[in-house]
């Protein structure tokens, strides 16, 4: 899924400036690379996407974050959004969905 969205990202024009593999991983590069934009998973192995997200808010307040999330993972997104993700992408991810999230996210 990390690799589809990789590749909608590039397709519209987007630079992906890292790719993490887990939540600490993801907090890590974004302390290391300061995106204007991250997309995160939700669930993640070791330290899960809503408390990577946590993470990165907590040191950078501005921090932009879109969740993406698995069907059925409602209660999960709501979660996100009181954490300060911006907005959310359901998978399967369709194109238009993401860019518009992404667009919104940057506006």
């Amino acid at each position: 899924m990390r690799m589809k969205l990789k590749d909608i990202l590039e397709k519209n024009g987007y630079e992906v400036a890292g790719e993490a593999q887990n939540g600490q991983e993801a907090f890590d590069k974004y302390q290391v690379e300061k995106p204007d934009l991250v997309t995160m998973d939700i669930t993640m192995p070791e330290v899960d996407g809503l408390q990577a997200l946590k993470m990165i808010k907590q040191a950078d307040a501005n921090a932009k974050v879109v969740m993406c999330s698995a069907m059925g993972q409602q209660g999960m997104v709501m979660d996100a959004i009181k954490s300060g993700a911006v907005d959310f992408i359901v998978k399967p991810f369709d194109t238009e969905r993401v860019i518009q999230a992404l667009d919104k996210a940057l506006s």
